[in-house]
């Protein structure tokens, strides 16, 4: 590759970047050589004439390079099918599964790109516009290692505006429902294409089969249920009942859906504000042997901080005060500004409000599949704990 555009680094350059963390941030770079378009490759050398790696480029974002390698080779087809190889030898015995996360962006070194496989269907986010560039390479080698029925695009938010990209929901090869089905543990789902993200989550598998070992005979509550992930399988372990509660009334009529082509017939589907439902149970008995809590990030940037510790302070509360004692409280965070220490402390001080002792059953996180990279703080992003709830007057 010749005529590649050279950005010369700033005499201080961060330590992260050197370690192997793939972002270079517009106020690290002293001076870019010659030309270039956005989403274009560049090379990327220290102050001092070191080569650093190759990646592409967009000055209007405040991210302004994505490293892609540390290595001068070229970024073409053979590149980009080695990227695929490696990522899927590194999920092991995920590949055996129905459904997985195929690519987790930059720790699969793609920066940008997610691609989730749904059985025979794959879908995708082009969520930069370096990795955008690529895009016919990067579905061509896609089409030869899966032959899939169908491609679904589903790159949207808010980040898509400082990047120069246009949201596109549609499919892109092939064609396929618009209602995925998959089965993860034996239970049908379905992967919505009009839903959030890639249309299923699959980061909590490893989370949510730990959490079976807890279910039998026991009343649930999924709140922040969206289609249903925990509360499937707290029914397929023996749950005596199941409430889903979710603020999406789409969301809910497809989790319903999926209840009923498993057959399960012990569970209840609330459209509501899943603060507003804990707030307007709080006053009543003791209502749950085993709630879930997987909210949605609660903050996207440092500056949303304080908002998010008061929404999980809030909503564990709540859910310890309408357990019943010895109760189980399964909560998550995917808010990446927020620590595991900090989440747990959060945990803590609503523990104290509430007047109940935390037991520690399980501390999880990310399904391989998701891989965390500890060197990209930023991949590391989900935390999960199963706790028992035991009310002080009751020892």
């Amino acid at each position: 590759m010749s005529n590649i555009a050279k950005v010369t680094l700033k005499r201080d350059i961060k330590r992260r970047v050197l370690l192997g963390h793939p972002w270079i941030y517009d106020n690290e770079i002293e001076r870019i050589d010659g030309d270039y378009i956005n989403g274009s490759i560049v090379d990327v050398y220290t102050f001092a004439g070191q080569f650093l790696g190759r990646g592409y480029i967009n000055t209007n974002s405040k991210i302004t390079v994505r490293i892609l390698t540390r290595k001068p080779v070229d970024i073409n087809r053979e590149f980009i099918k080695n990227r695929f190889d490696e990522a899927l030898r590194n999920r092991f015995n995920t590949v055996c599964e129905n459904a997985y996360r195929v690519v987790f962006s930059e720790v699969d070194g793609l920066p940008g790109l997610i691609v989730d496989k749904f059985d025979k269907y794959l879908s995708v986010q082009f969520n930069t516009l370096g990795i955008n560039m690529l895009k016919h390479q990067i579905i061509d080698v896609l089409i030869e290692i899966f032959n899939p029925a169908g491609i679904f695009e589903h790159t949207e938010g808010s980040v898509l505006e400082k990047e120069g990209l246009e949201e596109k929901v549609e499919w892109i090869y092939g064609t396929g429902p618009e209602l995925i089905p998959f089965e993860v543990d034996g239970i049908k789902f379905l992967a919505d294409t009009k839903g959030q993200k890639t249309g299923a989550f699959l980061d909590q598998r490893e989370n949510v089969r730990k959490l079976m070992e807890f279910a039998k005979d026991k009343i649930c509550l999924d709140c922040f249920s969206y289609t249903g992930n925990f509360g499937m399988h707290l029914l397929k372990s023996g749950a005596k009942h199941v409430t889903f509660v979710d603020y999406s009334e789409r969301a809910i009529e497809i989790a319903k859906e999926i209840a009923n082509l498993n057959l399960f017939k012990d569970c209840d589907f609330v459209v509501v504000n899943a603060f507003d439902y804990l707030k307007s149970n709080y006053e009543n008995s003791k209502l749950f042997d085993l709630i879930v809590l997987d909210p949605p990030s609660f903050a996207k940037s440092s500056s949303n901080r304080d908002a998010a510790f008061k929404g999980y302070k809030e909503i564990n509360y709540r859910s310890m005060r309408i357990l019943k004692s010895n109760g189980i409280l399964a909560t998550a965070s995917c808010t990446q500004v927020i620590s595991q220490n900090e989440f747990e402390n959060t945990l803590v001080e609503a523990g104290i409000d509430a007047k109940v002792l935390l037991k520690l059953l399980y501390r999880g996180g990310q399904s391989i599949d998701y891989p965390q990279m500890y060197n990209i703080l930023e991949s590391m992003y989900l935390k999960f704990l199963i706790i028992q709830i035991v009310y002080v007057n009751t020892i």
